[in-house]
């Protein structure tokens, strides 16, 4: 199959009602039963105005999160829509990719 790989860029302290943008990202994606979708954290970044952000053993709060997805064109324009209802400003890579499941006769 084609498609796109996805990766969104965010902070831990970025939030959409009671949820972290990374989390309303995976419910997004189960939603429009995208196979799996991973969400790491990451150790420190910077943000598009250049402020750092990191990870203090105390304070998880500023530490950068990345959600990384694999979707059809469909479930990719679905999920853009959704973002931009909710109103969310989130960096992103879009790339072309091939995709599927190892030993899955289609």
């Amino acid at each position: 199959m084609r498609g796109y790989q996805l990766v969104f860029f965010t902070f831990q302290n970025m939030r959409v009602g009671r949820f972290t943008v990374g989390e309303w990202l995976l419910e997004r994606a189960r939603e429009l039963e995208v196979p799996g979708a991973t969400m790491s954290a990451g150790q420190s970044g910077y943000d598009s105005g250049g402020r750092f952000h990191s990870a203090h053993f105390f304070d998880l709060a500023e530490q950068p999160i990345e959600v990384l997805m694999i979707v059809t064109e469909d479930e990719a324009e679905k999920l853009f829509t959704g973002i931009e209802a909710a109103g969310l400003e989130i960096l992103y890579s879009k790339t072309p990719v091939e995709f599927g499941v190892t030993g899955k006769k289609d």
